[in-house]
C-alpha cells in the first residue's frame, strides 16, 4: 500500500519451512489463536468456485481517507455508484474497501448500514468486496468529524492507520477492537457480496515490526471466534518481518500478498508462495514508476489465476497519482500516474491500459 520503502515481498527458507512444518502439524489447526484454519481442500474448494478476481483497492475519489469514506456526513453513495460503474464497464468483479474503526465506535448503527448501503450498490454493479479491517500506514494520528483537505501533490497526505498510536497510548483500545471486528462479522459473516476479510493491512509498517503481533494474533482469534462464512486473510509484504510473515501465512484461509516490482520480482513471489498450496490474491499491486503495470503484471496474474487487486480506481483526495517518494507540491499532474486509472470525470489515464484490461476481463468489445 503505501510504503515507507518499496513492497517487494520474496519469501525466505524460514517461511517455506514453516509452511512444511504447518502442512505436517495438520493443515486444519490455527494453534495460537484457538480457532480453526481453513483445511488446504476447503480453502482449494473455496478457489474453484468464485471467478478470477480482479479490481481496485477503493476509496471515492471525494474521500481523503477511511473516515471520511465511512462517516454520516461524508458517505457519498452517489460518487460510489457511479465510480463503481466504471469499474464494472471494464470487467472488474471485485473491490477491496478499508473500514475504520472510530466512524464505528461514533455511530454503531449507522456504520453497519452504510457499509450494507456500499455493499448494495456494489453488488448492483457485480462486484464483490473484500473488507480490511486494520492498517499500520500512513498518518498515526486521527479524529472524528471533518478531515484535512489534501495536501497537493502529497501521496496519501490525509490517509490514516488503524488503530494507530491510540492502541500504545490506551492498551484498553483493544476490548473495544475485539467488539467492533466480532460486530462487523457476525453481521456479515454470511453475507456472500463479502468475498474475503482482509483483517489487517501490512502489519509492522512505519517502523512497528513486532509491536504490531498482539493485534495481528487477537484479530485473527477474534475472526475465529465468528466463524464466517468467507475466508480470512492477511497478506505479506515485507520479507524482513520474518516472525509477523510467519504468522500471517500459517494463520491465512487463503494467501495474500503485495508487490508492486516489476514481472521477474513477482514471479518469485508467486512460485515461493505456490508452496502453501492455497488460492492466492494479490491484494496490491501497479505502480507504474517501480515498474509494475497492467501490461506486465495483470497476464501473468490472469494465467495463474491468482486474483488480481491494483492500487487504486478513480484520482481523488488520495492524490495516489503522485509516487509515495516524489512528491510535486505544486499539485501538477504527473506525467506518469503512479497508481489509478479514471479521472473524476470518467476520463482514463492511459486508453490502451483499458483496452487491455477489457480483453483480459471479456469486456472487449
Amino acid at each position: 500500500m503505501k510504503k515507507l520503502a518499496p513492497a517487494i515481498f520474496s519469501m525466505t527458507l524460514i517461511m517455506i519451512l514453516a509452511a512444511c512444518n504447518r502442512q505436517n502439524r495438520g493443515d486444519n489447526e490455527g494453534k495460537e489463536t484457538g480457532g480453526t484454519v481453513w483445511s488446504i481442500d476447503k480453502a482449494q474448494m473455496w478457489g474453484e468456485n468464485i471467478p478470477w478476481l480482479r479490481g481496485a483497492n477503493f476509496n471515492p475519489s471525494t474521500a481523503i481517507n477511511q473516515l471520511e469514506t465511512w462517516q454520516k456526513e461524508s458517505f457519498d453513495p452517489v460518487t460510489i455508484d457511479r465510480e463503481l460503474g466504471w469499474a464494472e464497464d471494464i470487467g472488474f468483479n471485485c473491490m477491496r474497501v478499508y473500514l475504520h474503526h472510530l466512524a464505528w465506535q461514533v455511530d454503531r448503527e449507522g456504520f453497519i448500514s452504510r457499509m450494507d448501503q456500499y455493499l448494495d450498490i456494489a453488488d448492483q454493479h457485480g462486484i464483490k468486496t473484500i473488507f480490511v479491517f486494520f492498517d499500520d500506514c500512513w498518518n498515526a494520528i486521527y479524529q472524528a468529524g471533518k478531515q484535512p483537505e489534501p495536501r497537493p501533490g502529497i501521496h496519501n497526505s490525509g490517509w490514516v492507520r488503524d488503530p494507530g498510536d491510540l492502541l500504545f497510548q490506551n492498551p484498553s483500545l483493544m476490548d473495544t477492537l475485539e467488539v467492533y471486528v466480532k460486530e462487523v462479522m457476525e453481521h456479515f459473516s454470511e453475507d456472500d457480496r463479502v468475498v474475503l476479510w482482509d483483517l489487517y493491512n501490512e502489519p509492522g509498517n512505519n517502523g512497528l515490526g513486532n509491536r504490531s503481533m498482539p493485534l495481528l494474533k487477537n484479530v485473527f482469534a477474534w475472526a475465529r471466534e465468528v466463524v464466517p462464512s468467507q475466508p480470512v486473510s492477511v497478506g505479506v509484504w515485507n520479507k524482513d518481518l520474518v516472525d509477523l510473515n510467519r504468522f500471517q501465512l500459517e494463520n491465512s484461509d487463503i494467501i495474500t500478498y503485495h508487490n508492486y516490482a516489476d514481472r521477474e520480482h513477482h514471479r518469485r513471489t508467486i512460485d515461493s508462495l505456490k508452496v502453501y498450496r492455497r488460492p492466492m490474491i494479490c491484494t496490491e499491486y501497479m505502480a507504474r514508476t517501480r515498474g509494475s503495470r497492467f501490461e506486465n503484471i495483470m497476464p501473468m496474474l490472469k494465467e495463474e489465476k491468482i486474483g488480481a487487486i491494483n492500487w487504486g480506481l478513480v484520482s481523488g483526495k488520495s492524490n495516489t497519482i503522485y509516487a509515495w517518494d516524489t512528491p510535486m507540491p505544486d499539485g501538477s499532474e504527473p506525467e506518469v500516474w503512479f497508481h489509478d486509472i479514471f479521472r473524476q470525470d470518467g476520463s482514463v489515464f492511459d486508453q490502451e491500459e483499458i483496452d487491455l484490461i477489457r480483453k483480459l476481463t471479456g469486456k472487449a468489445e
